[in-house]
């Protein structure tokens, strides 16, 4: 039994990947693979909960000499994410905009 579950995971952590990586849209790729798109959906969820929750380090970051009079009581942060992807946030920032910016990167993750 656990070896079908190990092999069900396997199999649609590859699928999961393959999509991401093919530029397809979910739908897209479903459809050339004869998948239910509310099937792979599910699985994507299941993989994402299932994985460990990973911590990012966040460091503080210098501004630029040009701002750095303007924002030296109020730096910018950069936040790195996996995969290379990083985000500068500047002062007075939409947290709306953040969260939507940061849970289109997580699911190309």
């Amino acid at each position: 039994m656990k070896q079908v579950k190990a092999e069900l995971l396997a199999k649609w952590r590859d699928l999961v990947s393959e999509q991401s990586q093919s530029g397809q849209t979910v739908r897209a790729f479903c459809h050339d693979r004869g998948l239910r798109d509310s099937l792979f959906y599910d699985w994507k969820k299941r993989l994402r909960e299932s994985e460990p929750v990973q911590f990012v380090e966040a460091r503080l970051k210098e501004p630029s000499e040009q701002r750095k009079a303007a924002a030296e009581h109020c730096p910018a942060i950069e936040i790195r994410l996996h995969r290379g992807h990083s985000l500068l946030v500047e002062p007075g920032f939409d947290a709306n905009h953040l969260r939507a910016l940061l849970a289109v990167l997580e699911t190309e993750a």
